[in-house]
């Protein structure tokens, strides 16, 4: 599951305006999703329902409520929070940011721009750096996606051994040991 992106989109997202305020995520206009190939041909797209955080003229984060993981099957779904997450509860991606450099896009306009990040994920610190469009929605409101796929290797997150788990408890050949990403977040400015 690679959250690489979720840093960079959120970066330089949130720039238009930066110096007047605030930024909140909108969890409910955010998606972030990520998929899995097993048995070498089967391929799904996952997802996290739960995503929250802010923006200010010099960092951002982004918390992921990893209990929202949504698979499209209950049970996977119990035991990727049990063995794949190990029980806990967030990750978190975090940059520093220079919001100010976005303050020239209009209202439809838009620019791809680098992400250099980090993943706060089961005790670990993953780097993440990816290439992000940003698009100035309105006056307070920007949306940042991923330009390409990201990909993350579970060995890089410490997750190998819960993805054993997983392909043992469901009987499978294999499972992908590196997952593409691809994240769309937007931002409103507070008053």
């Amino acid at each position: 599951m690679k959250f690489t992106a979720l840093a960079t989109l959120i970066a330089c997202g949130i720039a238009a305006h930066a110096h007047a305020g605030n930024w909140t995520l909108d969890g409910d206009a955010s998606h972030l999703a990520f998929g899995s190939i097993k048995n070498d041909y089967t391929a799904e797209v996952h997802s996290f329902a739960g995503l929250s955080g802010q923006a200010t003229d010099e960092a951002v984060s982004v918390t992921i409520d990893l209990s929202t993981v949504q698979t499209n099957i209950d049970i996977r779904d119990e035991r990727m929070q049990e063995h794949v997450f190990a029980g806990l509860v967030t990750a978190e991606l975090s940059a520093a940011i220079d919001l100010a450099q976005f303050d020239a896009l209009a209202a439809g306009e838009s620019a791809t721009t680098e992400f250099d990040g980090t993943l706060s994920f089961l005790g670990e610190d993953v780097s993440v750096y990816t290439n992000v469009v940003v698009f100035r929605l309105g006056d307070d409101s920007v949306m940042v996606t991923t330009n390409d796929m990201v990909f993350l290797a579970t060995d890089e997150l410490g997750i190998d051994s819960g993805i054993d788990t997983l392909q043992e408890l469901a009987s499978l050949d294999g499972i992908t040991r590196a997952t593409p990403v691809t994240a769309r977040l937007v931002f409103t400015r507070e008053d």
